[in-house]
């Protein structure tokens, strides 16, 4: 009896004593869980997860986008009834439009989009803290509808630039401008990127076919007219497009809008900064995406039998119909039929991609072209011909633009005339700094801040590595010796 009445206490201590440490185990458990929440702060930097809070980006660049407002004057003939009256041929009529632009240098440089300021006679641009600037264009590039204009301030805030190469599908980003007008400034908006390397066949700003430089980033943030010009950053705050078109049934906004790449941008802009003109680098080819017309087009049944014959893994790439004769991709080694699949190791998926890189280089650059021909992988190494565009348009064959003049070699008659040893001659003077700063169709330029010239890359060359001034000196065509110069900026 004994045994039994000691065995039963001994069953209730060891029960008593197991229950008290289930329950200060669990009290120690939730102790120790709410003192990680009560005692520990951990700073979460959301510029730099993934948490779709936009609070930094949107405020650190808000302050560099602008409002640009325009007044294009337009000449109207008078109908010849009135005219009897009145006296007068023709009538002006100024017209305002509107769009956004980005800071993206403290000393006024904005970047904006072509088709905002075609045509202004007048440009004003209103900061986000509502001052006011009349601005000037340096330079425009319709092919890829990039603008830069300049106003007279410093210590501007400026979004800095990122990398549209490293965008990837599904990130956030903000578009920020002016949507409809002065009463809308500095709206944000956010969407994800929806798509790269887009190209959109018909020009919706236009509605023209004509050739464009595009790669277009997609966004399905809301753009409306208006944000034209504005900026597309990441959630870091930085500059990744400016934003260009939408398409739309209404005119408004319903779920597709574009942006030009910033890395299109960036060298736009410093091709318009250092020459006054843009330097586009020329691969000499023509070419079809990888698709089921193109296996149509070479009489395969379909495009997996395409891609059986030409032995592709994928269809990533383009197909190269046409080598130009004299071209760059002649030089090269590139042949029709070939598949180009990468430039410098970087795959190339469509002919919109492959735009948007050779558009990266300029004129001499050289890059890798990697090419599948006959089922096999051959890399060949291409050096850029290239075309200078100034305001849109190609200058010639062996000619250079240059702030808005059009320079050529000196002919051997030339020189021998002028009594010169060397010289390039300015072909004709367009507008821009070397007009206003008094130069003539006919002029020989010898010398570049202090530097003998022989060649219109030689002219670029010594105005490019000049820190501030360009000072040129030369012989005008009826012989007279001239000296003038200009600010680079």
């Amino acid at each position: 009896m004994k045994k039994s009445v000691i065995t039963i206490l001994l069953s209730v201590v060891l029960s008593v004593l197991a229950a008290y440490g289930v329950v200060k185990a669990a009290n120690t458990s939730n102790g120790d869980s709410a003192g990680t929440v009560e005692n520990v702060t951990k700073t979460v930097n959301l510029a730099q997860s993934d948490y779709p809070d936009f609070t930094y980006a949107a405020e650190s660049a808000v302050e560099a986008v602008v409002y640009v407002e325009v007044t294009i004057t337009q000449q109207y003939q008078i109908d010849p009834f009135w005219r009897f009256f009145f006296g007068e041929d023709s009538v002006q009529q100024d017209q305002k439009g509107s769009g956004s632009g980005v800071i993206i240098r403290p000393d006024g440089y904005i970047v904006t989009n072509n088709h905002v300021v075609a045509n202004a006679t007048k440009i004003e641009v209103t900061l986000n803290n509502n001052k006011k600037y009349a601005a000037k264009v340096i330079g425009t590039d319709p092919a890829t509808d990039v603008a830069l204009i300049k106003i007279d301030a410093t210590g501007l805030p400026t979004i800095p630039f990122g990398d549209s190469d490293k965008l990837r599908l599904g990130e956030w980003v903000l578009a920020i401008g002016s949507p409809l007008g002065y009463e809308l400034r500095s709206t944000i908006t956010a969407g994800i990127v929806s798509a790269k390397g887009r190209s959109m066949g018909r020009d919706p700003r236009t509605q023209q076919s004509q050739l464009q430089i595009e790669s277009f980033i997609q966004t399905d943030a809301a753009v409306n007219p208006g944000n034209s010009g504005g900026a597309l950053v990441n959630k870091k705050g930085e500059l990744v497009g400016i934003n260009t078109a939408i398409i739309s049934q209404t005119g408004s906004y319903s779920g597709y809008s574009f942006a030009v790449p910033v890395n299109i941008v960036k060298k736009v802009v410093e091709d318009l900064i250092d020459f006054g003109s843009v330097k586009r680098a020329v691969l000499g080819i023509s070419m079809s995406d990888l698709s089921e017309n193109l296996a149509k087009s070479l009489k395969y049944n379909s495009v997996e039998e395409m891609t059986e014959k030409l032995k592709l893994s994928d269809l990533n790439g383009v197909y190269i119909g046409e080598v130009v004769k004299g071209s760059a991709a002649q030089k090269a080694g590139v042949q029709e039929g070939d598949i180009l699949i990468a430039i410098d190791g970087e795959k190339v998926h469509g002919g919109s991609s492959v735009q948007e890189k050779v558009n990266s280089y300029r004129p001499g650059d050289k890059a890798k072209l990697t090419v599948i021909r006959e089922g096999k992988e051959k890399q060949l190494e291409v050096t850029f011909k290239g075309s200078t565009y100034e305001n849109g348009a190609e200058v010639g064959e062996g000619e250079i633009a240059f702030y808005g003049a059009t320079l050529k070699a000196a002919s051997k008659e030339t020189l021998s005339r002028l009594g010169l040893k060397n010289g390039v001659e300015v072909v004709s003077v367009g507008t821009g700094k070397m007009l206003d700063a008094g130069a003539s169709e006919g002029l020989v330029i010898t010398y570049v801040n202090d530097k003998a010239v022989s060649t219109p890359q030689d002219v670029v060359n010594a105005a490019k590595s000049a820190s501030r001034s360009v000072y040129i000196e030369g012989v005008s065509a009826n012989g007279r010796k001239t000296y003038f110069g200009f600010g680079k900026e």
